[in-house]
């Protein structure tokens, strides 16, 4: 179980760390073409490395990632970043739900303490938020299509192999990111494909496995209160490699959000919470 929590956290701060790496190399305007260039780049060597794959089960997966990721994009255009950033972390209250629905996986009593602290983390790190307009409502669409990639990995991960389920899943958002790439003029360069080709393997391949092996070993619950760290190891590499400073508000709301993340991680003897 120690090797399922410290792995899910390194995918976590693998995640985080490649923020400050794609923003000095991808312009605002080459999201989608870097999109499309990192899970094609994924996708190719998952099917040269894995020949079997689950079209089905990997498209689903894929679909749901890909709208996560549109939508974030095109939300971001309209809002501000801390409003999107707030907004996506709202998927771990949705996680719970969804895992219910689909798995009938019942909230653990840790995991209901830890939700508003959470939340309460996630505002304070974000800066805070005013107003609601469109881009606040396709960001709460990117936050529900990522809760449901969640519960479908652990889902299918337990049906099928790990490995059998992400060619066909990083090809589908590569070519739904390559169709929406059009709408903008096409920019590609060499230190854009050396971050696409980076984060393909490291951010996309092997955290994907991982996510894929041992989400269903802690829970989906429990994984997505780990993922909460992400913005927290973002921060602190943006600080590192960018120079760019966290306030005190910021520094209350990541240390609130590790005390999410540690209350849900632990048991207080009582299984399962009867009622949703």
């Amino acid at each position: 179980m120690f090797k399922a929590y410290f792995l899910l956290i390194l995918v976590t701060f693998i995640w985080g760390s490649t923020f400050p790496l794609v923003k000095m190399t991808v312009g605002s305007d080459d999201v989608y073409i870097y999109l499309t260039l990192r899970f094609a780049i994924a996708s190719f060597l998952s099917f040269l490395i894995w020949k079997k794959q689950n079209f089905k089960y990997g498209m689903i997966i894929g679909l749901f990632i890909a709208l996560g990721f549109i939508t974030q994009t095109i939300g971001l255009t309209l809002t501000t970043a801390s409003k999107s950033g707030f907004i996506t972390s709202l998927y771990i209250i949705m996680v719970p739900f969804f895992s219910y629905i689909v798995e009938k996986e019942k909230a653990h009593i840790n995991h209901i303490i830890a939700l508003p602290i959470a939340i309460v983390g996630s505002y304070l790190l974000s800066g805070g938020i005013k107003g609601f307009n469109l881009g606040d409502f396709l960001t709460v669409i990117c936050a529900v299509a990522f809760a449901l990639s969640m519960v479908y990995i652990t889902k299918f991960s337990k049906i099928e192999e790990e490995t059998a389920l992400l060619g066909y899943q990083f090809l589908t958002v590569a070519l739904l990111n390559g169709m929406l790439s059009f709408t903008k003029p096409i920019n590609i360069t060499l230190p854009m494909i050396g971050v696409a080709l980076f984060t393909a393997v490291l951010a996309t391949i092997f955290a994907t496995l991982i996510q894929l092996k041992y989400q269903k070993v802690v829970s989906t619950n429990t994984t997505a209160f780990i993922f909460v760290g992400e913005p927290i190891f973002a921060m602190l590499s943006a600080y590192i490699f960018l120079s760019e400073r966290m306030t005190t508000q910021q520094i209350i709301g990541a240390i609130i959000l590790l005390s999410a993340l540690i209350i849900a991680s632990v048991r207080f003897g009582i299984n399962e919470i009867r009622e949703m």
